[in-house]
């Protein structure tokens, strides 16, 4: 067999979240037949501030044989069911976008939701939240992992993430990465020499004159994009029009008790601040728009809207939203915010990372770079980050806070027409359409729909067909059966301090675990 066009190195570009998920992602795939370096500099920081994940990155642990108690307690993580969304669409109202089914099963080609919409127009059903598991057990505080052999129970369908402190993440994969035969460099990357030819990257070079060549370069540079745009000149699409915010100002503080198991979005004058609960610190960030406040207004809102004590200086951070326009541009292939960059409104920072490295894999190249598979590459990651900027564009449309210029300009702004789309289809008869292998589900879809506000005019007609009888006592029972079997689980806390304490995480009261076995 030909082995001449196979990859020899692979050489990524910055360490962080993003630089040691590839290493140690493509060192458990790849082993040791193609090397791997990573370098990186100590001098140069991480934005590092993405604590709060999605769903599949179980996934990507699981891939790479990590022990999740471990994990959880080297990262001071806690657990996650959900993000909790607080006056969105008016000041006092708040939703859960939970993961996981909306109520119970299925009514033939009808799913439970349309007899939802139903009761709900008639006045016979409460809101959504009570028919959605883990909306149900993130406001009770409470959190197990799912049990073997449930059956129909909802212990036995509990989808949950992680909230984790990401600098710690990084350094938990690099001793996974190295101890798999990752190579790291320490060095400041002063010139990225190209192949006259054809334009490749050949090699970085570093301020010690060290030169580290490869075949394969992964950008994960952050914002800056040093092989992607400053060496390849990728292009980078600007989305600034339809999801306006372009700064951040984080800052960490005390713990507070109890540990919530989801994650905080809430509205503010010019954007949302972020809280995430680790277990020795909270995490929290002001999302805003530049032209709309001052970075000393935003920096005052956030400190006034703390937990408790702040534990460091507020750290600014500047960002432009949008895509590059070629994500994987001859041999350099962009990752994390080396390849574009989305608000963390619904956590999706870390999952790109995820899903871009998942992508190539699938589309893995020999030294021959075929033209087409780069083309598709680049197709589904701009088709993955256009429908997730769309679902975040509707938070920010479906609002009714009247009065403040930045929200009616975005409640007034046209919507991206896939957006549009979906917005009427939802509103005509309740139906949701999930396109290809978009990240966002139809319950994903339905949740903030519904928590923005928006309400179907009419049921679906096979759920509301004439003599159909009323499904409201069904709805009292998922009702009543979701809600007992959230007083069963232990509390977050609880779990925590029977599974995975972190020896960093602050003395709170950690409750006597009751109810169901965890």
């Amino acid at each position: 067999m030909e082995h001449s066009k196979a990859l020899r190195r692979i050489v990524i570009v910055g360490g962080g979240t993003a630089g040691w998920m590839a290493a140690a992602l493509l060192a458990t795939v790849l082993g040791r037949r193609i090397g791997i370096t990573l370098v990186e500099s100590e001098q140069i920081g991480t934005v590092g501030v993405g604590e709060a994940t999605i769903p599949m990155i179980r996934l990507f642990n699981a891939t790479l044989g990590l022990d999740e108690d471990e994990f959880v307690r080297e990262t001071n993580g806690s657990f996650k069911l959900g993000i909790e969304f607080r006056d969105w669409v008016e000041p006092g109202h708040s939703y859960m976008h939970a993961f996981g089914p909306v109520g119970g099963p299925d009514l033939g080609l009808v799913h439970f939701w349309h007899h939802w919409v139903r009761e709900r127009l008639a006045g016979r059903a409460g809101p959504l939240g009570d028919y959605v598991f883990n909306s149900v057990a993130g406001y009770a505080g409470r959190f197990m992992r799912p049990l073997p052999n449930a059956g129909d129970s909802p212990l036995g369908r509990i989808p949950y993430a992680f909230h984790f402190d990401a600098a710690l993440y990084a350094k938990y994969l690099r001793r996974k990465a190295e101890a798999l035969g990752v190579e790291r460099v320490e060095g400041r990357i002063v010139d990225v020499p190209l192949r006259a030819a054809d334009g490749f990257v050949e090699a970085v070079v570093l301020d010690g004159g060290r030169r580290v060549d490869g075949d394969l370069f992964l950008d994960c540079s952050g914002f800056r994009g040093l092989l992607i745009e400053d060496a390849v000149h990728a292009g980078y699409d600007d989305w600034s029009a339809h999801l306006p915010c372009n700064r951040a100002v984080a800052v960490p503080c005390a713990s507070a008790s109890p540990l919530t198991p989801y994650t905080r979005a809430t509205a503010r004058r010019a954007g949302w601040q972020w809280r995430i609960p680790l277990q020795h610190r909270t995490g929290n960030g002001y999302v805003f728009n530049s032209e709309a406040i001052s970075e000393d207004e935003a920096i005052a809102t956030l400190l006034a809207n703390l937990d408790g004590e702040a534990l460091a200086e507020p750290r600014p951070l500047r960002f432009v939203t949008g895509i590059r326009r070629e994500p994987w541009k001859r041999n350099v292939v962009s990752l994390g915010l080396a390849s574009g960059f989305l608000e963390p409104l619904e956590s999706t920072s870390i999952h790109f990372i995820q899903s871009a490295l998942a992508r190539l894999l699938a589309h893995f190249p020999d030294a021959g770079f075929d033209a087409a598979t780069t083309a598709k590459y680049n197709a589904l990651t701009r088709f993955e980050y256009e429908r997730c900027r769309d679902f975040l564009v509707l938070h920010y449309r479906a609002n009714r806070r009247f009065g403040e210029p930045f929200w009616d300009a975005l409640r007034n702004a046209e919507p991206p027409p896939a957006l549009a789309e979906k917005i009427a289809l939802f509103e005509s008869h309740g139906r949701i359409h999930r396109e290809a292998d978009e990240l966002f589900t139809e319950t994903g879809w339905l949740q903030v729909m519904v928590g923005q506000g928006l309400m179907p005019k009419r049921a679906h007609p096979l759920a509301d067909l004439h003599g159909a009888p009323s499904m409201a006592p069904m709805l009292d029972d998922v009702k009543r059966v979701l809600a007992a079997a959230a007083q069963a689980m232990p509390t977050h806390e609880a779990f925590l301090g029977r599974h995975c304490r972190s020896p960093d995480a602050v003395a709170v009261p950690f409750s006597s675990v009751s109810g169901a076995s965890a």
